[in-house]
């Protein structure tokens, strides 16, 4: 079983993964962009599948992004 670091990581990355979601569809930007915005978040969500941490960092990478374009 995972211990409690790796739980509560991934309920962290479950959490912004879902806000990084929202983030995209309210994004007002050009098809392309948003095309663009909805590949990196679906090759963070790839990631995830491997490495929690190193998803976690792109993740708040890709957030801090689509909330400046908001």
């Amino acid at each position: 079983m995972e211990d409690d670091g790796q739980l509560a990581l991934y309920e962290a990355v479950a959490a912004r993964l879902k806000e990084a979601h929202a983030l995209v569809r309210a994004l007002d930007a050009p098809e392309s962009e948003r095309a663009l915005a909805t590949r990196r978040l679906l090759a963070v969500t790839a990631v995830a599948k491997h490495d929690l941490a190193v998803a976690a960092q792109r993740l708040d990478a890709l957030i801090e992004e689509l909330k400046g374009r908001t």
